[in-house]
């Protein structure tokens, strides 16, 4: 389970560090092999190469109706591995298209880890909790 939030830096070659609490678990869950593509929330998701082949799989049995969203997801896809630094190449097509400049977040979701530009997430955050919580959530946590 990939959770919590980090703050991380990226450097001048377009790499993250992958935190010390996630590596352990990514080196017996994948061994390093990872893949990392386009959200529509514009941030750029991180997958697990096992969890990246299952959504993968999903979108490919999805109807026509779906190809753009296909390109969007498979199109944009990247094959990575933690290298011996542990550090993440993240591309110069997809650092732009998200906005990522120097400060990162990274943050668990589970199955797989979003990458945001720090400031983006957190007016991202800001707006959600400014607005009411959806039922749905609130009947969960309160």
């Amino acid at each position: 389970m990939l959770q919590g939030e980090s703050e991380l830096t990226l450097d001048g070659k377009g790499r993250m560090t992958v935190p010390a609490r996630h590596r352990d678990s990514l080196a017996a869950l994948c061994a390093g092999q990872m893949t990392v593509t386009k959200s529509p929330s514009r941030c750029l998701l991180l997958f697990p190469r096992p969890a990246w082949e299952e959504f993968r799989a999903k979108l490919m049995g999805l109807p026509m109706d779906a190809e753009s969203w296909r390109r969007i997801f498979i199109g944009s896809a990247l094959d990575v591995e933690i290298d011996s630094g542990s550090r993440i190449q993240l591309s110069p097509e997809l650092r732009r298209w998200a906005g990522l400049d120097r400060e990162l977040m990274l943050v668990g979701m589970g199955t797989r880890m979003e990458i945001w530009d720090r400031g983006r997430h957190q007016a991202l955050e800001d707006a959600t909790l400014a607005q009411p919580m959806p039922d749905s959530v609130s009947k969960l946590v309160m």
